[in-house]
Formats: structure tokens, C-alpha cells, sequence
């Protein structure tokens, strides 16, 4: 068994995506006309959004902490 942190997570991939979307958000306001990245950007944006709904379902307190460390606003249902 391996040491360390669970990649496979909720909570760890919803970090991933985050820091993922922030940097193609910079990207794109330097390059408004790159299409391929937008929609790459809207894929994400789409998946964190499905891992969120997932951790809110079973987990609240976790969905919770979750928006305050990574300072992403509550989702509309």
C-alpha cells in the first residue's frame, strides 16, 4: 500500500481541476480566439461541477470545507 495523499479522492481531484481551470482562465484572456482551449476549459469546468454534486450527495461537511479552501462558489441546483 502506498503512503500519502489520496489522488483518487473527491476533495483531491476537485483541487486538480481548480488549479487547472484557473491557468487555461489566464490563458484565455491572453488568447481570446483559442476555441480548443475553451472548450477544454468548459470540459473541466463540467467535470469538477459533476465531482462537486458527487461530494455534496454523500459528503456535506466535506462539500463545506471543500468550497472555502479552494474558494469556489456554492452550486446552483
Amino acid at each position: 500500500m502506498t503512503q500519502g495523499i489520496n489522488t483518487g479522492s473527491s476533495h483531491y481531484q476537485i483541487g486538480v481541476l481548480t488549479t487547472k481551470i484557473q491557468n487555461l482562465s489566464l490563458h484565455l484572456r491572453k488568447n481570446k480566439k483559442d476555441y480548443a482551449s475553451r472548450r477544454g476549459l468548459m470540459k473541466m469546468l463540467s467535470q469538477r461541477k459533476k465531482l462537486l454534486k458527487y461530494l455534496y450527495r454523500t459528503n456535506i461537511d466535506l462539500y463545506q470545507s471543500t468550497l472555502k479552501t479552494f474558494q469556489i462558489r456554492p452550486l446552483k441546483f
